[in-house]
Order: C-alpha cells, then sequence, then structure tokens
C-alpha cells in the first residue's frame, strides 16, 4: 500500500527529485574542502536522524521513509532515533551540540518557534541551519467513528454546553497539535480539556474512549479512519487536505484558524555557508 502523506513530497517515485536536491547537501555538507566531497563525504558512516515525537507518530512515519530514501542514494545507513520530550526541546537540544559534518541532521518544523517561545527552548531556529522544506502537512480534529458528533459544529456545541468535560488529545504540551486544538476552541469559546500524550498514544486512547477527540496530523489518523474507527470532522490547514478531500476546513466552518504543519531538514550550526548557498542554488 502507498504511503499516504498529506501534501507532502512523497509520492510513488518517492520524489527522486527531491531527494537528488537533498543528497547534493549532504555530499556538501562535510567539513571537508569543497572540491573533495563528492568523493569523501559521507565516508562509509551513518547519517543519524532525529525525529522529536514517537515511534509511529505523524513526524516519524514520514522520516523514515525519507530516511530510507537517503540511504538507498548514499550507500550508508541513515538510522532514525526518536528523541521525544518538551514539545521538541530534548531532540532540538541534542542536535544542536553536535559536529556539523553533516553525520547528524534533524527532522524539524515549526516546533522549533513554538518550543522556544514556550519557554520550554533557550534557543530558536537560528541554532540550525536549514537545509529544505520537505512537506506540508494540515493538523485534523478526530473522533472515534460511533461518537454522537457527526460534525465539529455538533462536538463544539457539546463543549460549550459542558465546559471542561471534553477531552482532547494531542502530541504533547507545546506541539503544533496542542497549539492547534487550543486555537480551535479558544476561537469557538468552547472550554476543553487540552490532554498531551506522547509516544504516539493520543490517538490509543482516544480508541480506549478515554478522551474524546484528538487533532492529529493525517499520517496518524489515515489507518484507523479507514478502518472505521475513527471519523474526521474537520482540518486546521489553510485549505482541504488531499488525503480527506471531503472534508471541511475548520475556516470553512467559521472558525479563523489556518494552522499548516511545516517539516523539513536542518543540521547543526555550522555548516559551511558557502556550501548551502550553493545547495540552494541548485
Amino acid at each position: 500500500m502507498r504511503p499516504i502523506i498529506s501534501r507532502s513530497f512523497i509520492t510513488n517515485s518517492f520524489s527522486n527529485k527531491f531527494l537528488i536536491r537533498v543528497t547534493a547537501f549532504l555530499l556538501a555538507a562535510g567539513a571537508l574542502p569543497a572540491t573533495t566531497h563528492a568523493d569523501q563525504y559521507p565516508g562509509g558512516r551513518p547519517i543519524e536522524m532525529t525525529v522529536m515525537f514517537g515511534a509511529g507518530s505523524a513526524a516519524d512515519v514520514t522520516a523514515r521513509y525519507l530516511a530510507d530514501g537517503i540511504s538507498k542514494l548514499l550507500g550508508v545507513p541513515v538510522p532514525v532515533v526518536n528523541r521525544t520530550g518538551g514539545g521538541g526541546a530534548i531532540g532540538y537540544s541534542y542536535v544542536s551540540k553536535q559536529k556539523p559534518d553533516g553525520h547528524s541532521i534533524i527532522w524539524n518544523s515549526n516546533s522549533i518557534s513554538s518550543t522556544y517561545h514556550s519557554g520550554v527552548l533557550p534557543f530558536d531556529y537560528t541554532a540550525f541551519d536549514p537545509v529544505a522544506r520537505v512537506s506540508l502537512e494540515t493538523p485534523a480534529i478526530a473522533v472515534r467513528a460511533d461518537a454522537p458528533w457527526k460534525s465539529l459544529r455538533e462536538l463544539i456545541a457539546h463543549a460549550q454546553s459542558n465546559p471542561g468535560k471534553v477531552r482532547i488529545g494531542n502530541s504533547g504540551t507545546g506541539s503544533h497539535t496542542h497549539f492547534s486544538a487550543a486555537a480551535l476552541f479558544t476561537s469557538s469559546g468552547a472550554k476543553v480539556i487540552e490532554v498531551p500524550f506522547g509516544e504516539g498514544q493520543a490517538i490509543v486512547n482516544l480508541l480506549g474512549s478515554r478522551i474524546e477527540g484528538v487533532v492529529q496530523l493525517p499520517a496518524a489518523l489515515v489507518p484507523h479512519v479507514r478502518n472505521g474507527d475513527l471519523r474526521v470532522l474537520a482540518v486546521l490547514g489553510s485549505a482541504r487536505d488531499p488525503v480527506f478531500p471531503d472534508v471541511p476546513t475548520v475556516a470553512e466552518l467559521g472558525y479563523d484558524v489556518r494552522l499548516d504543519m511545516w517539516r523539513g531538514i536542518a543540521v547543526p550550526k555550522g555548516t559551511p555557508t558557502p556550501i548551502i548557498i550553493s545547495f540552494r542554488a541548485r
């Protein structure tokens, strides 16, 4: 079955053009003289990719497809290491301290800014050198398929009538799904309980009826929607998601929330600037 990643670079062909560009950067990202990078990088050494959320999460699923493609092109292992916690703070802190030689990369996202402005991270995006944006995904709000709410308006009306009794799961305090859910329910005037989960446990808890809904990214929701276990009520991005083409945006429903999630690759600060500029010009 072909992987479905919302508005992502991943397709049946694995977006060879993008991967060639990523490879061109990675070949250039080491500390060797520019004229010898292509010959010596990666030198048989693994390239470790840090993912800041748990195995099975949307971030993890996408990262592993990307890592597999880079590994095939470069001929070295690209292990994905899940360094979770603090809305991404643990992963960002780890990679920021690594040698800028192209062997430690991070699968980053909007979370670099949200985590910093939450006061959890002592540095911002300038601690990294950006490589490329890879995907654009839309958070979605989902409930169990047997839930009584058939639409977002029905769920919000229930939450408004029962303040503090509706529990909405997210991927962790300070995560993009946390802020997306908070923005939606704040704009609607409904008071809900935001429940942070780690290691991809939000959906597990929803399936177990321990919470009433989740805000997650499509990659994590698709298998459960296909199985008939979950129903997606709306997406919180700037446009409808191709994965759920019949599902409205919350903006269409009258709530002024447009919160796309971008993901990309970054490397520790100090990767040679002329080489990064050369990569961008390709």
